[in-house]
């Protein structure tokens, strides 16, 4: 323990540096989703059909180890010369960041109570605001579990696109690997804890912060 905690403070500037490329790509990604996950989740409440679509091959992609998935993303877009770093690296996260998102979010709309819709129509709301004064506000606790949970499994994933040199707190695994160094193996592994707990730490108080006093 002694030569891990000596070997941190002894390369605390790099691993600042990784942190901080990890929680970039990461933030990118997650921002990225959210802005596709969401609305696609309350639309597909409108249409069942595609509902069930959407979320199977939401499903499919989640379920594909992420060396696969970065491996396809190789030749797609070295046709553009982005076939490794972090191009790849933050289409990989977003996508699988949609099902988490889609599905909580979808499942929160469809689930709020039908009589609170049924005061909302009676007091004259139209349907964009009944949807942004009342389901989603009555949907945010679940919306943001699918946030939370997307969050935390990008930034494990992320210490994987490393091998793609995507950059993050994965380069110390994979050098502490090829180096047998121990400590810079655990080093990346500690930090990417911290980022996971710390994140989802944070998103737990926006939660609370955004959620209406009478759901909590």
């Amino acid at each position: 323990m002694a030569d891990f905690i000596n070997y941190v403070i002894d390369d605390w500037e790099n691993i600042l540096s990784y942190s901080l490329e990890h929680l970039q790509l990461v933030g990118i990604a997650l921002v990225i989703a959210i802005l596709i996950a969401i609305p696609l989740g309350i639309y597909l409440t409108t249409n069942d059909y595609l509902a069930e679509t959407i979320l199977q091959v939401a499903s499919i992609i989640i379920t594909i180890p992420s060396i696969a998935l970065f491996g396809i993303m190789i030749p797609i877009l070295s046709t553009i010369g982005q076939g490794i770093g972090f191009l790849p690296a933050l289409i990989a996260l977003v996508l699988y960041s949609q099902l988490p998102i889609i599905r909580n979010t979808y499942t929160a709309i469809q689930n709020v109570d039908p009589n609170i819709r049924d005061a909302a129509k009676g007091i004259g709301m139209t349907t964009f605001q009944r949807l942004m004064k009342v389901e989603i506000p009555n949907s945010m606790p679940l919306i943001m579990a699918g946030i939370r949970t997307a969050t935390v499994l990008n930034i494990g994933i992320g210490a994987i696109a490393a091998f793609i040199g995507a950059g993050g707190l994965g380069v110390l695994i994979n050098s502490g690997i090829s180096r047998g160094n121990d400590n810079m193996i655990m080093a990346g592994a500690v930090f990417v804890s911290i980022l996971a707990l710390s994140a989802d730490f944070i998103l737990k108080f926006i939660q609370n912060r955004i959620t209406p006093k009478g759901i909590k």
